[in-house]
């Protein structure tokens, strides 16, 4: 599949970063298995743990509004202003994201410099992963 545009709509989301502690902007374009897509990007608090990442401002945004199947989520990072510099997801954010995991696997694209990306699946990025169906 090709994941252009949402690569793009990543980086774009990069440029509403409240980043001012860190520097580091991030953006997150979350395609729903409907075609829709929600975008994010990092939120830092000067109490540190209180920010949130842009993986996870994306699937707040698509969960709030009733999203439940997620096909792709495209990342974008790197220094304010800068080009993207192949920005991973964060623990957190790949145990959250494993948390909307149904049926087939998400794909995770990396977006870099020229906005050309690379894609993992969620698994190989989580192995070994503890989901909703370990609760069954």
């Amino acid at each position: 599949m090709d994941y252009s545009e949402l690569s793009r709509q990543a980086d774009e989301a990069r440029r509403h970063s409240y980043c001012l502690y860190s520097g580091y902007s991030v953006g997150a374009a979350l395609l729903t298995r409907s075609g829709k897509v929600y975008t994010g990007c990092n939120i830092e608090n000067a109490s540190y743990p209180a920010g949130i990442c842009a993986e996870r401002t994306a699937y707040a945004k698509a969960v709030s509004e009733g999203e439940r199947e997620f096909a792709a989520i495209a990342i974008a990072g790197g220094p304010k202003g800068g080009k993207p510099a192949d920005a991973y997801p964060c623990g957190v954010c790949r145990q959250f994201m494993n948390e909307f995991v149904s049926g087939d696997d998400l794909d995770v694209v990396i977006v870099h410099k020229e906005l050309d990306y690379t894609v993992h699946k969620l698994s190989a990025l989580l192995p070994c992963s503890f989901g909703p169906g370990n609760l069954n």
